[in-house]
């Protein structure tokens, strides 16, 4: 029997990371999607490090904000696997901070295209191998700023919160086909570009926080790998919220 293939966008981040090593631990042939500008190199040296510590996992380069990029992306993995794709991680994003009294067309367009459109393009593109083969899982990582909001993030709040309804109605269509989706909404997790943080801005963060820290990476791709799981098909168009308690609802 061939493994389930996996295919995680923004694979190669903090967050991403975490995601692949759990689901590669969960048995599954997972394969890391990533932009980086184009910096192929980039890509191939975090392979390398990934395989050193045990982790064989693909890398497959894409625009998310591109159609014909993200068809070329899914031919790929599915040429490097021999099979299609059972389990989307809808992971990459970006963010352009600022007051919306200040933000700039630009800044709305890319943060919408990175964070809500890529859903579009990589979902459309694996949907119907799943309908075919009546089994699939896809989740998409919100935040806690989709529920809560942020000073300075209009923008990434908005793209954040309208996958919260892609995901409920896409799980609505799919729901009896074998087919869940999910969401995950992340707190602040102490991804490695989180550590670069000044320590005094670290500590007003967990101020914040009633657990008293910061999330892990691990933490999300545990969550990632139960959503995947086979048998967490009773749960659907739902959302984990991952915050340390910094938004309850």
């Amino acid at each position: 029997m061939n493994q389930i293939v996996a295919f995680v966008t923004g694979g190669t981040g903090g967050i991403g990371t975490a995601i692949c090593q759990s689901l590669f631990k969960s048995g599954m042939r997972v394969v890391a999607g990533y932009n980086s500008g184009g910096n192929h190199d980039k890509a191939l040296t975090w392979q390398a490090a990934q395989k050193e510590l045990g982790f064989d996992i693909g890398v497959a380069y894409g625009d998310v904000t591109d159609f014909e990029s993200c068809k070329k992306c899914i031919e790929n993995v599915k040429e490097q696997t021999g099979s299609h794709i059972s389990i989307l991680v809808n992971n990459a994003g970006i963010t352009r901070d600022t007051q919306f009294k200040k933000m700039e067309k630009n800044q709305w367009d890319e943060v919408m295209s990175a964070n809500l459109d890529s859903l579009y393009n990589m979902t459309r593109l694996v949907i119907n191998d799943m309908l075919d083969h009546r089994y699939g899982r896809v989740v998409n990582i919100s935040s806690v700023n989709a529920q809560k909001g942020q000073f300075g993030q209009t923008n990434y709040s908005a793209a954040k919160s309208g996958i919260h309804g892609f995901t409920k109605a896409l799980a609505y269509e799919v729901a009896n086909k074998g087919i869940t989706v999910n969401t995950i909404s992340p707190g602040y997790i102490l991804t490695p570009m989180v550590a670069k943080i000044s320590s005094d801005i670290q500590q007003k963060i967990i101020e914040n926080i009633p657990v008293g820290r910061m999330g892990r990476v691990e933490e999300i791709g545990s969550a990632v790998s139960y959503l995947t799981a086979e048998n967490s098909g009773y749960m659907t168009g739902s959302n984990l919220a991952i915050n340390g308690g910094q938004h309850m609802y």
